[in-house]
């Protein structure tokens, strides 16, 4: 006999981060500008990567991706959250809110994975400087790519796979401003317990071992350059701080929403809205501020653009 399916939610309403209209049209503003930034930002960053043959290295390649996934990773929540400010009612479907979380912890999954591909580039730029181009070439940059995407989406499928076994019955309220695993989890007609520990298993427990890993790594690294004396080490310097900062930004936030107990907490929108719309808006800013190359390539970028003339 096949189980039957006691899943009769239909939709789920997003309570947002604010339920004043005066104060949800003030953000609606405030992250229409942030979103818009992000768009500007991370698109800029990878059309130059794309474009521009002075960023055609490993590294600025692999930072053209990580762009490319910010500005993906604020598309999958901030239009459902803009929408939202504007309407009485925030709603989304059963299938629209599953569909959330495939694409959050996919595009998440990849981020991670993209991270440690980073880091290890960063290994072989200090530790072989002269094998460097050899060891990351062009094939091997697109392979460890594809791989982070096939290891995001074996990620996410699984989270997908366990959330839609679960029977959702009655309560359809989720305290935050998108769908995601703790809170949609929480709604489920049946004893969560099994399910909250391979979410914390999948999810927080290898997030915090890749975080402790690339904190490691990098530490080495930074030992490594301090110690020696090669003539580009203070823009290597500068490539390892900008890396931790991203690495610390992305980490910390996961960290503290899926290693523990599936409970609400006063922080919990504070830290969502931070790790899925400020950092895609900062990395951009982060990594080009103090980089001499995306400096060189945007004044190439202005002096193709044509003058305006009155």
């Amino acid at each position: 006999m096949e189980p039957e399916n006691h899943t009769t939610v239909t939709e789920f309403i997003l309570l947002g981060l604010a339920t004043n209209p005066e104060v949800k049209l003030l953000l609606f503003a405030v992250f229409l500008a942030i979103y818009t930034t992000t768009m500007i930002g991370n698109l800029l960053i990878a059309s130059l990567v794309a474009s521009e043959p002075l960023l055609h290295t490993p590294m600025y390649f692999l930072l053209g991706n990580l762009s490319f996934l910010d500005f993906c990773y604020a598309t999958i929540t901030a239009p459902k959250m803009l929408v939202g400010f504007l309407s009485r009612t925030n709603t989304i479907t059963y299938g629209g809110c599953v569909s959330q979380i495939f694409f959050f912890h996919f595009i998440g999954g990849i981020k991670i994975f993209l991270l440690t591909i980073m880091a290890y580039d960063r290994y072989v730029a200090i530790f072989y400087p002269l094998r460097y181009m050899a060891i990351m070439n062009g094939t091997t940059c697109g392979g460890l790519v594809w791989a982070s995407w096939i290891g995001g989406f074996v990620h996410s499928i699984v989270q997908v796979a366990i959330v839609v076994q679960l029977p959702f019955c009655g309560p359809n309220v989720l305290d935050n401003f998108y769908c995601d695993v703790p809170q949609v989890v929480k709604l489920a007609c049946t004893n969560t317990f099994v399910v909250e520990l391979l979410m914390v298993s999948n999810n927080g427990l290898v997030t915090l071992m890749c975080f402790v890993v690339l904190l490691v790594s990098y530490s080495i690294l930074l030992a490594k350059l301090r110690a020696g004396s090669a003539p580009g080490r203070s823009k290597a310097l500068s490539t390892c701080a900008s890396h931790i900062t991203v690495v610390t930004l992305i980490f910390g936030p996961c960290i503290y929403i899926y290693t523990r107990p599936f409970r609400s907490f006063p922080m919990d929108k504070a830290v969502a809205v931070l790790y899925t719309l400020i950092t895609p808006v900062l990395n951009p800013f982060i990594y080009t501020l103090r980089n001499k190359d995306f400096k060189s390539a945007l004044e190439k970028l202005k002096g193709k653009m044509p003058k305006l003339t009155l």
